[in-house]
């Protein structure tokens, strides 16, 4: 389970913690930079490639099987280039509000203007981390600059035992992710369920995020 900006995998523990009790293995990461106790290495903040090779390397360290790989809003990038390395190794993708790239898109292109603008004001003091915006749990840390703006490189190989599902939050202030959920509801290659409480689903309804992941290795 991989968060989105400025969160670590603390985000998912009540997440893990309920579905560890029916029975799943769960990890949760803390992207590269994201460190509780700060990045390792302030001068160069991490990109997304160094963040789909941090994921990578724990799955190529896994030897369980099914593997589902989850992804909220700009981890969707990640698991995203983590697929399209390793997935014969996995069983389900599954994007939690989040974005879905093409060849070519970062997480830049793919958001609003308005989270452009939060990212270049959140950056102005240094220009490589992005300060943490306000309403975020005070375990959040400024987010790496590169990985928003980093384009993915992927080669379009075909998964077609991959199952693929959207997790939306529903109709949010400012959500970038609402044309994208309409096209994937018509899209056969994938499921949609809602769970209508806005972006930090983890957060803000980790019992439900829970059930319906869970119940999705039943579908």
């Amino acid at each position: 389970m991989v968060p989105g900006g400025w969160q670590g995998g603390w985000v998912f523990d009540p997440v893990a913690e309920a579905l560890q009790r029916n029975g799943h293995q769960v990890e949760t990461v803390t992207p590269a930079g994201l460190e509780p106790d700060g990045p390792i290495e302030p001068e160069r903040p991490p990109n997304l490639d160094d963040h789909i090779d941090q994921v990578a390397e724990i799955i190529d360290r896994s030897d369980e099987t099914p593997l589902a790989l989850c992804g909220h809003s700009y981890a969707g990038l990640v698991i995203a280039g983590v697929a399209d390395r390793l997935g014969d190794r996995l069983d389900h993708l599954v994007f939690i509000d989040a974005y879905v790239p093409d060849d070519g898109d970062s997480c830049w292109s793919l958001t609003s203007d308005g989270f452009r603008e939060l990212f270049i004001a959140g950056s102005r003091t240094d220009g490589r981390w992005v300060a943490v915006p306000d309403g975020l749990d005070p375990r959040a840390r400024p987010h790496p600059l590169p990985s928003f703006l980093q384009s993915i490189r992927l080669t379009g190989a075909p998964r077609p035992a991959l199952t693929r599902t959207y997790l939306s939050g529903g109709a949010w202030p400012g959500s970038p992710f609402l044309t994208l959920t309409e096209r994937l509801r018509d899209d056969p290659a994938w499921q949609v369920v809602e769970i209508p409480v806005g972006h930090n689903i983890a957060r803000r309804d980790p019992q439900g995020l829970a059930a319906v992941l869970d119940g999705l290795e039943e579908n």
